[in-house]
């Protein structure tokens, strides 16, 4: 393993892995819920631009990769994919795209309760392109902790 490697995985772990090591599905589920909320507030009081578009395209286009690939615990096929082709189109009117987020959002919730009743061991691994192998647990802190970041960019 090489030196980026190394750092990613140390990165990984600090930042994904550890602060979920203990929680249930049902928790993160609640996190989820809880950041998708304070999104549609802060989403609540923005106009359309371009940038603001692009950001939360780019945000709703994550999160469903994010979900294809926790489907994979539940027996679909992995798919070697970019986030790209989850993205909404570019077109897509503003108050869309604020709808589909919050869909999304709620999507992401229910495959999280979804993997809890169906037992899935939360430490069972799914690739990401940029982090490796990376658990459920950690699946679902990257969507939250991706779109609480990212949506501070919206002006």
């Amino acid at each position: 393993m090489g030196l980026k490697e190394k750092v990613t995985a140390f990165v990984v772990g600090l930042l994904l892995e550890k602060p979920t090591r203990n929680q249930s599905y049902a928790e993160l589920a609640q996190k989820l819920e809880e950041a998708g909320q304070s999104i549609q507030t802060r989403l609540s009081g923005k106009d359309y631009t371009e940038f603001n578009h692009r950001v939360l395209s780019h945000i709703i286009g994550i999160e469903r990769w994010g979900q294809s690939r926790l489907r994979v615990l539940q027996g679909h096929p992995l798919l070697q994919d970019e986030y790209n082709s989850y993205r909404p189109a570019r077109d897509l009117p503003w108050e869309e795209l604020v709808g589909q987020f919050s869909a999304t959002r709620a999507e992401t919730v229910a495959l999280a309760r979804a993997l809890s009743d169906a037992k899935i061991d939360p430490d069972r691994t799914v690739l990401h392109n940029q982090f490796g192998p990376i658990s459920a647990r950690a699946w679902l802190r990257y969507l939250q902790t991706h779109a609480s970041r990212e949506i501070m960019q919206v002006r």
